[in-house]
């Protein structure tokens, strides 16, 4: 999972992080390595068939944005490959998970 892209630090709505209270997942890299991400939710794009998941690695707090699916209760995650379905994703994430003027969002 190397290829994934990462959002820009942005500032989290308080609310919605709290590493103490964040189920966690462990993404294996291609290298064979592990990292530890706080799961900050799942969510559907306009537009889209796919649902997605945004995660935050609890090393050094850079957010993640895969495709998901749950299949027999076992999660799957997938790159997302095509530029423009990675950027609906991500400003989808940022609206319902950001939060740019310092006040939570409704």
């Amino acid at each position: 999972m190397s290829d994934e892209r990462n959002l820009e630090n942005e500032e989290l709505n308080e609310e919605m992080y709290d590493e103490e209270e964040l189920d966690t997942i462990v993404l294996t890299l291609e290298d064979g390595g592990e990292i530890e991400c706080g799961i900050l939710g799942v969510f559907e794009v306009e537009g889209y068939d796919s649902d997605y998941i945004a995660l935050i690695s609890e090393d050094d707090n850079e957010i993640m944005i895969y495709k998901y699916e749950e299949i027999n209760e076992e999660a799957t995650l997938d790159v997302i490959e095509d530029d423009a379905e990675y950027e609906k994703a991500k400003e989808t994430f940022e609206s319902l998970f950001v939060d740019f003027e310092g006040e939570d969002e409704e």
